[in-house]
């Protein structure tokens, strides 16, 4: 399944800082500057030459004007080409990417496209199941990607929805609806399924005009367009709502509760997207469950695809506490064979990262509260992805019961620091995270049914299945109750097939397939610089 919010991101500028804020904000005009001409040297490709990434940085086809909001400076773009935009990003990967001895070197000339040339630079190696070892390269709009990593604001409807199936008979579902959004009032609700976009038949429509329609409308709607959605709630009656597309900001916390049980008090918490404003909504979602006194967590990370590393670090400590975490490793990173030593981005030493215990993007540093619990039960997904994956790794690393139920995980021990140049965003991987114990070989995720060979990424737990009969944090929820099941049965007892919802029928041959754009905050575990 393919996991998506309605949304073409909307913003300015380039990654927060990793240790503090940043950024612009504010409804100023930035000056209008004029780029400055340059005289780059010739471009001339020789074959497994690689002259430093510096001599094409910011050489653009289309320089932008004006101040990045990143830095409150001017950009420093001047006037290039596309072939010095390519040769950038060869030079580039090979200093910095993971595999970069795994990709074959082209000519930038040979490729028109920029994405199309960046879309080669990247392993073809499989991983031991077969699948791709490198599934997270890609690109974002740098503005747009600015904008979601600091707010979660988006354009769209508040719906994420969860793609079953893509192809005809497509099966479109509402997994989250954001409370105070438009659809929320008009009572969308988890499990509600789409029909139908301004009159097309989402689940049968196979002509191209039609799929255009979809797209058009659930992935890049205009700011303030209307749309009509037809939507068939669980109760199976049908209703046909206009929806405007605004800018939506999702809550990275949008649910934390204790739930009273015969082995005492046990905590939930949702949790879906670790960007900046996840920090302050995560020191509130753990005041209010340690006021509850609660003796375990489920962690719902069934949609949280990672984001910050550095908010994985101090929700990890928060869950852990001070006495577990105090002189432990979060996280190692490892970078490419150039760099066995040093942080090749920031120039520092490859100092491991610790739990952190104070807020990191707050503009006054202060102490985190925490949960001291020894066991934790994480509700995954093939969603639950990278920062995500980094929370259950490196608790384990320290001795912490962590317990999986649910889906798969998607696999990525990998990151990357996101590179602007010319106002596209670049994600590349360029380092691997490896625990306290040194481990981070779960390529493949980590899962509740893997054969025992595979036991460092194979967790105690029970499959269960998504259901979309019932809200996130319902006791009857089939992952949380098959959760509270287990955790009663004293770790040993699985209950329960689950309700996964199944599309209609088999794809019908040659359907046309609907095209999700890359969500940037999905699958990826971030470093800012």
């Amino acid at each position: 399944m393919i996991h998506l919010r309605t949304m073409l991101l909307v913003g300015t500028g380039l990654v927060l800082g990793s240790c503090g804020g940043g950024g612009g904000g504010g409804t100023t005009t930035p000056p209008t500057t004029t780029p400055p001409t340059t005289n780059p040297p010739a471009i001339a490709y020789t074959v497994g030459v690689y002259p430093a990434s510096s001599t094409f940085a910011s050489q653009c086809a289309v320089p932008r004007t004006g101040v990045n909001p990143d830095t409150g400076r001017a950009y420093t773009d001047v006037a290039g080409s596309l072939l010095a935009e390519k040769h950038f990003l060869r030079s580039w990967t090979n200093e910095l990417y993971l595999w970069f001895n795994e990709v074959s070197d082209r000519d930038p000339s040979s490729v028109a496209d920029v994405k199309g040339y960046f879309d080669l630079l990247k392993t073809t190696a499989l991983t031991p199941t077969g699948r791709a070892k490198d599934q997270f390269h890609f690109t974002y709009d740098t503005a747009a990607y600015y904008q979601l990593s600091q707010s979660g604001t988006s354009l769209g409807y508040g719906i994420s929805w969860d793609l079953v199936q893509g192809t005809p008979p497509r099966r479109i579902v509402a997994q989250f609806v954001q409370a105070g959004t438009q659809a929320a009032t008009l009572g969308i609700g988890r499990g509600a399924e789409l029909v139908s976009i301004d009159g097309v038949d989402v689940v049968n429509n196979n002509t191209q005009a039609g799929v255009d329609t979809i797209n058009a409308a659930l992935f890049s709607p205009a700011s303030g367009s209307s749309h009509q959605l037809g939507i068939r709630d669980r109760a199976g009656t049908t209703r046909t709502l206009t929806l405007n597309a605004t800018a939506v900001s999702f809550s990275a916390v949008p649910l934390a509760s204790v739930i009273p049980t015969a082995g005492g008090n046990l905590g939930y918490l949702l949790f879906n997207d670790h960007t900046v404003a996840a920090e302050q909504q995560l020191i509130t979602a753990v005041n209010q469950l340690k006021a509850g006194n609660i003796q375990d967590l489920v962690l719902d990370l069934r949609y949280n695809g990672g984001g910050y590393l550095a908010i994985a670090s101090e929700l990890a400590y928060m869950i852990a506490g001070s006495a577990r975490t105090n002189g432990r490793v979060f996280e190692r990173t490892q970078f490419n064979s150039k760099h066995p030593t040093t942080n090749p981005v920031t120039g520092n030493a490859l100092d491991p990262l610790p739990f952190a215990s104070t807020t990191v993007f707050a503009s006054t540093t202060s102490s985190l509260p925490t949960l001291d619990l020894g066991r934790v039960y994480v509700l995954t997904s093939d969603d639950t992805c990278s920062a995500s994956e980094s929370i259950i790794n490196a608790l384990r690393g320290i001795g912490v019961s962590v317990y999986q139920i649910g889906g798969t995980t998607c696999g990525k021990p990998y990151g990357f620091y996101p590179q602007d140049n010319c106002g596209t965003t670049y994600f590349s991987i360029q380092f691997r995270g490896v625990n306290a114990l040194g481990f981070g070989d779960y390529a493949d995720g980590f899962s509740a049914t893997r054969a025992a060979a595979d036991a460092q990424a194979n967790l105690p737990g029970c499959a269960a299945s998504e259901d979309y009969a019932h809200d996130l944090g319902d006791t009857l929820e089939e992952r949380l109750r098959v959760a509270i099941a287990y955790r009663q049965s004293g770790n040993t007892l699985c209950t329960g097939t689950g309700l996964l919802l199944q599309a209609d029928g088999p794809a019908i041959a040659g359907g046309l397939a609907l095209q999700a754009p890359e969500e940037p905050w999905r699958h990826n575990r971030i470093m800012g610089r």
